[in-house]
């Protein structure tokens, strides 16, 4: 598979920052928007689902409102790659006022599984996000971000990112629960984003 450079902002202090990625041949999945999921994992050659396997696969949707006008104008250009939405200074605004904006979220952001069963986070925004399980909720990758969001320590996880973590706007990422009790992911560039499961 050719890698193909997406954007992704990183906003440190007054100096911004543009990095470029996408999933590698490894990734989880990482297919375009239009297919269906499991006609994407079919069309990638994947080891069988868990539904294939009498295991159900729980949705959960990446959501955000960016207005690629604004963003792209303040962050760098392909930042934001949807139609409409929030302006950039009035994402800031809100942030600052909430520590958190309710248009960038998981949905669901609370779920019950059982062991085995895989997680399939879609973006269904216009902006990069990641879908990264962590020990504990906290900041992410984006200084900036993390202060308007009062998440000044960073998630260990978030630290060690790969290229493959990044779910770019129509891609899906794949995690199958291995483990009972309580599974926290976030989003490491906009870490309010959270979904918190309790897996039997």
């Amino acid at each position: 598979m050719k890698l193909r450079l997406l954007p992704l902002v990183l906003l440190a202090g007054p100096f911004v920052v543009v990095m470029a990625c996408e999933h590698s041949p490894a990734a989880p999945t990482a297919e375009g928007a239009g297919a269906s999921v499991s006609a994407q994992l079919s069309a990638s050659g994947a080891a069988p689902t868990a539904a294939a396997q009498g295991r159900e696969n729980i949705m959960v949707n990446m959501h955000d409102a960016c207005d690629p006008d604004s963003f792209n104008a303040a962050i760098g250009a392909g930042t934001c790659v949807r139609d409409g939405g929030v302006s950039f200074d009035e994402f800031v605004a809100q942030l600052t006022a909430h520590q958190s904006i309710g248009a960038w979220h998981f949905a669901p952001g609370v779920a019950n599984a059982t062991v085995g069963e895989t997680l399939l986070a879609s973006n269904t925004g216009g902006e990069v996000h990641t879908f990264t399980e962590v020990a504990e909720f906290g900041g992410g990758i984006v200084p900036f971000l993390n202060q308007l969001a009062g998440t000044p320590n960073v998630a260990p996880e978030c630290k060690a990112l790969e290229n493959d973590d990044f779910v770019a706007p129509g891609a899906t990422y794949k995690e199958t629960v291995d483990r009972k009790g309580t599974v926290k992911f976030q989003c490491c560039i906009h870490p309010w984003m959270r979904l918190e499961a309790t897996v039997r």
